[in-house]
């Protein structure tokens, strides 16, 4: 099995005409389960979430229109996974709560992109790195990751070290291992997730997420992950996941999890 749930849609319309262009590559490059996790943000049912002048530009959809879109997938004989992807934000827990309860969804994918108004993965705000001690970058996103963590409303993390996207990264490793550390015993006592995302190939950082040392300090507290592609092209479903599968075995996983009205199953990897 492998799978592929952290798949946006957005250059599209929510129609099964387009879906379809993100089942034919899944299908080719054997992914064995489908899901779509459209960005929280996108949706007006959203804003009270999370808001911000960047957010706001963006949010143009109708959350009713994107479930439509996986309502009409299963009519015409697709089992396409319903998600979303939500940023998590510190202090908002209640809120979060409530919204995940108020879709059936299949899973939820928990992510951080923020850091007060610090969206640290755009492009437009790169500059902004050049302000900042990338150690202070990094411990702030750390600190904020044990609170999505904590919170164990999201059936997995999403992209757990995204914070290394422009390739800024510390020099201090020993900093560095004790946060993959301190973050694997967290994600394992909170019963968590994660997710190992060949997106991190295609970006300018160039390498996978989690990082080796993460991943492996994940693996020896049990954590359970999740393979995906974060694809915002149909033509980015599934990609690289050859070289994914070797990188995840070389840790030692043999399984990955699947996700089915928020209830998980363990599944062999292949």
């Amino acid at each position: 099995m492998r799978t592929d749930y952290h798949v946006h849609t957005e250059r599209g319309p929510y129609t099964v005409e387009w879906l379809e262009n993100f089942i034919r590559v899944a299908a080719a490059n054997g992914v064995g389960e489908l899901g779509i996790s459209e960005h929280g943000y996108r949706f007006a049912q959203t804003r009270p979430l999370f808001a911000n002048a960047w957010t706001d530009e963006r949010r143009t959809e109708d959350m009713d229109e994107y479930m439509q879109m996986f309502k009409d997938a299963k009519k015409a004989g697709h089992n396409v996974k319903f998600g979303l992807e939500l940023d998590y934000i510190p202090g908002r827990d209640s809120d979060l709560r409530e919204f995940i309860k108020s879709y059936p969804f299949d899973y939820v994918i928990g992510s951080i992109h923020w850091l007060g108004d610090f969206g640290f993965d755009l492009a437009v705000n790169l500059s902004e790195w050049d302000k900042r001690e990338v150690k202070d970058v990094y411990q702030e996103y750390f600190e904020i990751m044990m609170q999505l963590s904590d919170s164990r409303m999201f059936d997995f993390v999403g992209h757990p070290d995204v914070i290394k996207v422009f390739g800024h990264e510390p020099e201090d490793a020993v900093f560095l291992q004790g946060w993959y550390e301190r973050l694997a015993k967290s994600f394992a006592v909170n019963q968590q997730v994660i997710e190992v995302s060949t997106a991190g190939w295609r970006k300018p950082v160039n390498k996978v997420y989690p990082a080796p040392d993460f991943l492996q300090a994940c693996y020896a507290q049990h954590v359970p992950i999740v393979l995906n592609s974060d694809a915002h092209r149909p033509e980015d479903v599934g990609a690289d996941y050859d070289r994914a599968v070797e990188y995840i075995r070389s840790v030692g996983y043999t399984h990955i999890v699947t996700f089915d009205q928020h209830k998980r199953t363990s599944v062999p990897l292949t």
